[in-house]
Order: C-alpha cells, then structure tokens, then sequence
C-alpha cells in the first residue's frame, strides 16, 4: 500500500513532465531525439520525457511596433518613420524549423522593407498616399515571410516626423499654392468680365438706342445715391441734337 502511494506520488510529481495542455490557440512543435517528428494541440498532450520535446507556437495575431527609421525620401528629404505590423503564424513547422527566432527575423525585415519602399517615393507621396504605401509595404512582407510560415495581414505608417525647417518649408509652400491659386482664379474672372463686356460692347453697338437706355439708367441710379452734388456728362450727339433744334427756332 506504501508502495502504490509512493508511485502515486511520483506520477503525480512527475506529471508535467509527460503531460502538456495546450490553449486553442496553441500548438506544439514535437521533436524526437532531435527530429521533427509532427504538431500537436490544442488539448492535452503526451510527450515521453527525455526523448521529446516541444517547442510551443502561438497562432494569434501578433502586434508588432516598428521602431522609428531613418528615411532619406527620393526627393532628399530626411523623415523619421514608425509603423505597426500584424501578423500570425499559419505554418508552426516552418516557424520553428526555418527561422531562428520568427519574431525578430519579422521585425527585422520590416525595418528595411518600410526604409526600402519610403525611399522610392517623395515626401508629398508619404504624407498623402498612405494607403498606397502600406499596401505595398503588406504585400513585400507577406511574400516574404511566406517560407517562415508568417502571414502579414496588415501594416500601417503611424508617423512621418520632420524638423522644424521642413515644416517651415512645407508651410511656405503651402501659401505659396494659395496665392497662385488666388490669382489664377482672379485672372479668370478678369478675363469672364473681359469677354462680357466685349459681348455687351457689341450688343449695344448694333443698336443705338440701346446706348441712350443704358445711359439713362445710369442717371437713374446716380439720383438715387444720397449726395447733393450730381455731375454727369452729356453726348455729343445730344448736344448737337439740341443745337440744330435752337438754330430752327431761331429761324422760325
């Protein structure tokens, strides 16, 4: 009876030893005597102690800080750029067995791959077409951690840092573009008005009267204007209208 709780003990003190339970989002990576030999989980598992061992794998998504980089953009603009990446492991085998360390190696290759594809684009580029770059930035990861077994779902630029001069500059030009804005657009409406009055001009020279109207409207609204003082010019053809009327007169 001593004998059956001392093994009973020993079972049980031994226990983690043979015995492993496994989350749902974990596996087991087995070797034996060194040799791949399958994955296992989730569950519970038996490993024979001193023969095999395990090398655990989570398949949940990682959530990975890009460290700030150094990015000379193409049009020589020094950038400081962070980012954040997303990916799991599909493949636990390829995970363990072709990569020493899956997460580092995956930090690594994106600190170059966001330095790499940032400097083949301009500044205006970085700042307006983020979602351009961070596609493009998924789809190189993602073939390349394809023999890790990784999966990179998504990366998104979290910031684009400049110095003081460059946003200095970037203002500069940015009021700059607003001025020629501006007077583009005041050209363009000199030149509308130019034009309206040229039609105008042409109307009101196929049809004389339509100059007296035009002229008597200004005086209508001349009077209208609150000042005591009106001076207006008169036509010269009304003036000569009016002499020949007096000469007749006087001859009459």
């Amino acid at each position: 009876m001593i004998t059956l709780l001392y093994v009973l003990a020993g079972l049980i003190v031994a226990a983690p030893l043979f015995i492993k339970i496994l989350r749902e989002y974990e596996r087991a990576v087995v070797f034996t005597f060194g040799r791949f030999t399958g994955v296992r989980g989730p569950g519970l598992i038996v490993i024979i102690p001193l023969v095999q061992q395990i090398e655990r794998v989570t398949l949940r998504i990682y959530v990975m800080d890009v460290p700030s980089q150094d990015v000379i953009s193409r049009d020589n603009v020094s950038v400081k750029v962070n980012a954040v990446l997303y990916f799991r492991v599909i493949d636990p085998e390829r995970a363990i067995i072709q990569v020493d360390d899956f997460h580092e190696a995956t930090s690594q290759l994106a600190q170059t791959t966001l330095r790499s594809v940032l400097g083949q684009h301009d500044l205006d580029d970085m700042l307006s077409q983020r979602e351009q770059l961070n596609r493009d930035i998924q789809a190189i990861l993602d073939e390349a951690t394809d023999a890790w077994g990784i999966k990179v779902s998504n990366v998104e630029i979290k910031h684009v840092d400049l110095d003081e001069s460059m946003i200095r500059a970037i203002a500069r030009q940015a009021e700059a573009e607003r001025e020629r804005r501006a007077k583009v657009i005041h050209a363009e409406g000199e030149r509308q008005a130019a034009e309206a009055l040229l039609s105008a001009a042409d109307v009101l020279g196929r049809n004389p009267g339509s100059i007296q109207l035009r002229y008597l409207q200004t005086l209508a609204d001349i009077a209208n204007e609150r000042s005591s003082i009106v001076a207006f010019p008169i036509p010269v053809d009304l003036l000569s209208r009016l002499s020949g009327n007096g000469s007749r007169d006087e001859a009459s």
